[in-house]
């Protein structure tokens, strides 16, 4: 009896211990406190190999022809549709198309040494009701279209390549001409845009050289970019001026989306990499095409040369739960950018910036945006606010650290700092300019601030 009593005893030992372990697991937690989902820990990739099937060179469409095959590319999409989907192949070799748009059930592999090639004449890229800059209009589709496509997987290793040279170097000739000309004014087609759609993934696929941003996701829940590799060249593009890169080809722009994670891509482009966006103008947020962005994660990414790691705006509402997290930076001109439009109500709030290496510009710019910005009457136009943004475990060089700018369309508040370590050429730091700035561990060129 006494054996199996203490056996008892030593079993109720045993659970209490696998409880009180169980508690002391930690959860991970966005920086407004709640609990961070399972989803974001998945970084497996799709496995498409169960679907059937679609080389389109099985189809009708040539792997050495010439000219632009949008049409046969497009009949293989369809007819993947048609017969209850699967996923269009792009081979070895270059095939040249205008834009292109998938359906329910598609999705599109492109395999080693194959490569999706955009058409360098705006004529091959259709018209089509789109978002652009924040608001929706009439515009160029984008090469690779996928609309209201729930699932919709783009996998490589091989390259979608938007082969925008002669649409930069047009650019920058109007630039020169009229220096104000607008982007949309320059009529360029992007690499990837998808939109109304749920469970994206994006995944070892290279997405270079696009003619106006990279990739843009407009509405979308539940996407996943992994291990690609985002490319448009920073110099060297136009006789016009030789400094000159390929204009706003933004890397990854997050339109109205909810649940994003980014894990481990490189990007290099000619402005900012990971940009979010919602709308813009002074009755934005009554606009029900516009809305916010949330629950957002980019992580152990690297960067080239891009004008923002992680910019909120310059098109933006409510951002909220966004997290910068584990990267290297290798030429930043700023890492987290807060772009404050004095014509648009925006709210950015809960934003954590976290283990940081390298090297930038500025490490965290706050000021007020105003290119193509348009100013009107509102009376109770609300007061944009960016509070709770948390930047820890910071070790860098930089030649601003503090680049922040108060003004009278917006408050700042709460801001965090800890744990940083820079050599900063500027050395302006002031946690005075912030309302209820929190400072720990925080050394400057050697210094405790």
């Amino acid at each position: 009896m006494k054996t199996r009593f203490f056996m008892t005893l030593l079993m109720l030992a045993i659970v209490v211990v696998a409880i009180g372990k169980k508690k002391d697991v930690k959860k991970e937690l966005w920086p407004d406190g709640t609990e961070i989902s399972a989803w974001f820990k998945d970084t497996a990739r799709v496995d498409l190999s169960g679907l059937k099937h679609y080389d389109v060179t099985a189809y009708g469409v040539d792997r050495y022809a010439d000219g632009v095959q949008t049409q046969q590319i497009q009949a293989v999409i369809d007819r993947c549709a048609q017969e209850g989907g699967g996923v269009i192949v792009i081979p070895r070799g270059t095939f040249l198309s205008g834009s292109l748009f998938f359906k329910p059930g598609t999705h599109l592999q492109i395999e080693e040494g194959g490569e999706l090639k955009g058409s360098d004449r705006i004529r091959d890229f259709k018209i089509v009701k789109t978002r652009m800059e924040g608001q929706t209009l009439d515009y160029f589709a984008a090469l690779v279209n996928a609309d209201g496509v729930d699932g919709f997987t783009i996998t490589g290793p091989g390259t979608i390549n938007g082969n925008g040279q002669k649409y930069w170097e047009e650019f920058w000739i109007r630039r020169k001409y009229n220096p104000q000309c607008t982007n949309l004014e320059a009529m360029r087609p992007r690499n990837v845009y998808i939109s109304n759609s749920k469970n994206v993934t994006v995944q070892d696929v290279k997405i270079i050289n696009s003619p106006f941003w990279t990739n843009h996701l407009y509405r979308c829940e539940n996407v996943r970019y992994l291990g690609c590799f985002i490319f448009a060249p920073t110099e060297g593009v136009t006789p016009v001026d030789p400094k000159r890169g390929g204009p706003s080809t933004d890397a990854i722009d997050l339109d109205v989306c909810k649940n994003v994670l980014i894990h481990g891509c490189f990007m290099h482009v000619n402005d900012d990499a990971v940009v979010i966006k919602g709308g813009k103008g002074t009755w934005a947020d009554k606009n029900p095409d516009n809305g916010p962005c949330s629950n957002i994660i980019i992580e152990d990414c690297t960067y080239g040369k891009v004008h923002g790691c992680l910019t909120l705006g310059s098109e933006s509402l409510d951002d909220h739960n966004i997290i910068l997290r584990r990267i290297d930076v290798k030429d930043a001109s700023r890492v987290l950018w807060l772009k404050m439009r004095p014509d648009t109500p925006q709210h950015y709030e809960y934003v954590r910036v976290e283990d940081i290496t390298g090297q930038c510009g500025s490490f965290l710019v706050v000021r007020p945006w105003t290119q193509f910005f348009k100013p009107e009457n509102r009376e109770d136009m609300p007061l944009s606010q960016c509070n709770n943004i948390y930047i820890k475990n910071i070790q860098m060089k930089v030649k601003n650290f503090f680049d922040v700018g108060t003004s009278d369309k917006y408050r700042l508040v709460d801001f965090s700092f800890e744990d940083v370590n820079v050599t900063d050429e500027k050395d302006a730091f002031d946690a005075s300019v912030i309302e209820g700035t929190t400072v720990r561990n925080v050394i400057i060129n050697g210094k405790s601030r």
